[in-house]
């Protein structure tokens, strides 16, 4: 299939605030919010909000982990939080700062403030998140 024929195939989508479900999700200290991307793309991407829930529970995602996806993207929308990324360092991002997570890039949350809100896009929709054991942190470092 064409990349015109896979996109024609999309649909239009309003995702209004008003009627917007915030749910659990991958982190247990978040809450995510569906933009309706994924429906729209036929499965291409997801969109959501993720937010802080003021849970202080540590999580498996806390650990360095990494996403099976082809593309990544977190832009904040409010707070901070501090990552740390293979081969990058330590970043801490802020409001209206943009992070393009490579496919792949092994990462792990340090900390992040109990108003840290993002709005991430993630292709294909259905990725998969896998948390790495400490031979494999070691190998990467």
């Amino acid at each position: 299939m064409t990349e015109k024929a896979k996109t024609d195939a999309w649909t239009f989508v309003h995702h209004q605030a008003s009627e917007a479900e915030w749910t659990p999700g991958l982190r247990e200290i978040f809450d995510y919010r569906d933009l309706g991307i994924k429906e729209g793309t036929k499965g291409d991407y997801v969109a959501h909000v993720i937010r802080a829930n003021g849970r202080k529970s540590a999580d498996k995602v806390q650990r360095w982990h990494m996403h099976d996806c082809t593309f990544q993207l977190v832009y904040v929308l409010n707070g901070w939080a501090t990552f740390e990324y293979e081969g990058q360092g330590v970043h801490t991002i802020r409001k209206g700062d943009t992070v393009l997570q490579t496919p792949k890039i092994k990462h792990r949350e340090i900390d992040c403030s109990e108003d840290f809100e993002v709005l991430e896009i993630v292709a294909p929709a259905d990725f998969k998140t896998i948390t790495l054991d400490d031979e494999e942190v070691a190998a990467a470092q």
